[in-house]
C-alpha cells in the first residue's frame, strides 16, 4: 500500500494585479528557513528572492518546500504586483534591484 499523508488545506493569497507576468525557475535555499507546526519547511509565495535587499531579482511565485533540501521555483521576475498582499515588505534596495517588477497600492 502506498504511503499519504493528509497536509492542511493551504491557503494562497493573489499578490498579482495582472495576468501578465514572466518567470524563471531558480533554486530556492533552504538557509536560515524555520520549520513550521507541521515541521516543513515553507518559504511563501511573494518572499524576495534571493533576499530582501539589493541582490533581489524577483518574487517567489508560488510556496517552495524545502524541507527536504534546496529546490527549484519559480521566480518573477517582470510583473505588477500587489504590496500589502506581500509576505515581507521589499526594502528599497530590493525594489530598486528589482527593476522590472512594479509594485501597485
Amino acid at each position: 500500500m502506498p504511503y499519504a499523508k493528509n497536509y492542511p488545506k493551504a491557503e494562497d493569497i493573489n499578490f498579482l494585479a495582472s495576468s501578465k507576468f514572466i518567470s524563471f525557475t531558480y533554486e530556492v535555499s533552504d538557509t536560515d528557513v524555520t520549520a513550521n507546526s507541521e515541521g516543513r519547511k515553507i518559504v511563501p509565495a511573494g518572499t524576495v528572492y534571493p533576499a530582501n535587499d539589493a541582490t533581489a531579482i524577483g518574487l517567489l511565485y508560488t510556496d517552495v518546500d524545502v524541507t527536504n533540501g534546496p529546490q527549484p521555483g519559480p521566480v518573477l521576475v517582470e510583473a505588477w504586483v500587489l504590496e500589502a498582499r506581500l509576505p515581507e515588505a521589499p526594502t528599497a534596495e530590493a525594489k530598486a534591484a528589482m527593476k522590472h517588477i512594479k509594485f501597485k497600492a
